[in-house]
């Protein structure tokens, strides 16, 4: 499987059978949260962001399957808005769909940013 920059193996499919797993196992028709969902990346502002799109796009896409099997997902929380202080790793691993310089503070939105706002105007 491939991994992000943290060395996690990108599963998307994992993510749609948890999500199943948890209705069918603990919790039924109780509405369903995931709160963090999200990859490092080395990047720039002015990087492509090709790998976190896919990653975005393809975890959106399980998240919908399960929706219409019958999972309560009631919410869905990208990690991380912006770049963030992590901390185990400080300002090493990018996270964010806006790039925050840390020198300056001046934050510039990613390519990621603009996809998934174009998704969510979309759908």
């Amino acid at each position: 499987l491939p991994q992000t920059q943290m060395g996690w193996e990108i599963c998307p499919e994992g993510l749609h059978h948890f999500l199943r797993f948890a209705r069918d196992n603990y919790t039924g028709d109780l509405p369903l949260y995931v709160t963090e969902n999200g990859m490092a990346n080395p990047d720039t502002p002015d990087t492509p962001d090709t790998a976190r799109i896919a990653y975005l796009n393809t975890h959106l896409a399980e998240v919908q399957r399960a929706i219409a099997e019958g999972v309560p997902l009631k919410g869905y929380i990208i990690w991380s808005l912006m770049d963030n202080y992590e901390w185990a790793l400080g300002f090493e691993k990018r996270f964010g769909l806006v790039h925050v310089d840390f020198e300056t503070l001046q934050r510039r939105p990613k390519a990621s940013y603009h996809a998934l706002r174009a998704a969510l105007a979309r759908d």
